[in-house]
């Protein structure tokens, strides 16, 4: 063993150690010098391990310094059929400076207090930058329109969608052609689809569009969205019903008439809870969990607490503006518009 470490050593190869088997030699082929494992060995192995892991594999295939553009468009046609789902190619010396090199330069052997073995090499790192790239719609999409009014402004929007249902432009008609209003919404409306085409999430609009207040504002004539603090915030609140999920809708309290009057949270049905025959009529202190019904913590009953202190069942709708109103005393008063139930 010695000996071959020490051929391995002075020689940076296996092949001619002494007492050496040459039988042995494919078990110590590696990806670099002499005796390599064919680039496309390291394509197979992927192949056959890719069907047991669910993301792509984190592995280089190492191919020599004369391969052709042909070899490597035949390396990833391979892997492609094998249903590998990533690739990192390496071609040997295709770098200024690479950490692995096993060719014998002449410059090994000068003596290390010569100049020219201190030079530092530079390594020059190419730096990828991401750039978002923009989804447009096809020719022909599904698209929504509705009309809306808020206070005295009457407005049409329109919204177009991509294959899967997202929304991926809007468009604005309010106002008269060629007035102020108009083109600041005609403007509004671009930017808006731009921003949906490059991958901003809707629901970032919704976000920071929603609650902004400025005239025109007012009562609407939408039965889910009764009062509106501007026209920016009556449309993405909109278009938030339209397209985002019943969950968070709930974390934005943009909810339907018909979801504010249910009698558990929109979409949660109503637990219940098994009791076995003839439990419910022993006093409470001499009831006993089933085994074979455990309990389970945290499970929604059918009367729900919300966020005000009462209950679901208790909820007021402001007649203004539709939202949720808050118990003051022995009457309820709108915490978005100010509005009561009749006290002074």
């Amino acid at each position: 063993v010695d000996a071959i470490i020490k051929h391995i050593d002075e020689h940076k190869t296996i092949i001619g150690a002494p007492d050496f088997d040459p039988e042995h030699l494919p078990v110590f082929a590696c990806s670099m010098g002499d005796n390599t494992i064919h680039y496309m060995g390291h394509v197979t192995m992927m192949g056959a391990v890719q069907p047991f892991i669910s993301g792509a594999i984190s592995k280089t295939v190492n191919m020599p310094e004369d391969v052709s553009v042909e070899d490597v468009e035949e390396l990833h046609l391979e892997a492609w059929r094998l249903g590998i789902k990533a690739l990192a190619i390496y071609r040997d010396n295709c770098k200024v400076g690479q950490p692995l090199s096993t060719q014998k330069k002449a410059s090994d052997a000068v003596p290390a207090s010569d100049p020219l073995s201190q030079q530092v090499e530079r390594i020059v790192e190419t730096v990828i930058v991401q750039e978002p790239v923009r989804q447009k719609l096809p020719r022909k999409r599904n698209s929504k329109t509705f009309s809306f009014r808020v206070a005295d402004c009457h407005g049409y929007a329109t919204v177009g969608e991509f294959e899967d249902g997202r929304p991926g432009e809007v468009f604005l008609k309010v106002a008269k052609q060629g007035s102020t209003l108009a083109g600041i919404m005609d403007a509004f409306a671009i930017s808006v689809s731009h921003g949906l085409q490059y991958g901003v999430p809707l629901r970032a609009f919704i976000d920071m569009f929603t609650n902004m207040r400025f005239e025109p504002a007012g009562m609407t004539d939408d039965p889910d969205l009764r009062f509106a603090t501007s026209l920016v915030d009556y449309i993405f609140r909109r278009l938030a019903v339209e397209y985002l999920p019943i969950e968070e809708r709930e974390e934005l309290g943009i909810l339907t008439v018909g979801e504010r009057l249910e009698p558990t949270l929109p979409g949660v049905a109503e637990a219940v809870e098994p009791s076995e025959p003839g439990l419910d009529m022993l006093p409470p202190e001499d009831r006993a969990p089933s085994a074979a019904l455990p309990a389970a913590p945290g499970l929604v009953t059918a009367q729900v607490t919300s966020e005000t202190g009462g209950t679901v069942g208790e909820t007021v709708i402001c007649h203004v503006c539709g939202d949720i109103m808050q118990r003051a005393g022995s009457c309820h008063a709108c915490p978005s518009c100010g509005a009561t139930s009749g006290c002074s």
